[in-house]
C-alpha cells in the first residue's frame, strides 16, 4: 500500500501496526512495522492535524513541565512587570525575548515567534 486514503484503510493499517508491535529489530516484521507506522503517521498528520500552541501556551507548558515560577522568566524577557504582562497576554514577545526563551528553556523558536512582525 502506498498511501492511506480512507478511514477503512486507516483502520486496517492500525490493525497491521498493532499486530507487528512486538517485532524484533532487524527482522522483516520490523521493516513492515516501520513502513506501516509511517503510512499511519502521514494519514494522521493530514487528516487530524494538531495545531501549534500559542507562544503563551508554550511558555505556560514549559513552566509547568519544568516547575518554574514567573521569576525564572525575568532573565529571558524582562523585569517582573514585563513577565506579568506577557503571562497575562497583555504584551507580545519580541524577537529577542523569543530567542532568549528558546535558548534558555528549550521552547521551539517557531512556536514562540508566531505573530512577531519583522
Amino acid at each position: 500500500m502506498k498511501r492511506i486514503t480512507t478511514e477503512a484503510d486507516y483502520d486496517e493499517a492500525l490493525k497491521t501496526v498493532l499486530s507487528l508491535m512486538h517485532a524484533r529489530e532487524g527482522t522483516e516484521d520490523a521493516k513492515r512495522l516501520e513502513h506501516w507506522s509511517k503510512l499511519v503517521e502521514a494519514y494522521e498528520d493530514e487528516r487530524y492535524p494538531i495545531p501549534k500552541p500559542s507562544p503563551l501556551e508554550a511558555i505556560q507548558f514549559a513552566m509547568e513541565q519544568q516547575g518554574l515560577t514567573p521569576r525564572v522568566l525575568e532573565p529571558f524577557i524582562g523585569g517582573e512587570g514585563v513577565v506579568s504582562e506577557v503571562l497575562a497576554g497583555k504584551r507580545r514577545l519580541t524577537l529577542d525575548m523569543a530567542r532568549a526563551l528558546h535558548n534558555g528553556l528549550g521552547i521551539p523558536l517557531d512556536t514562540l515567534t508566531q505573530g512577531i512582525r519583522a
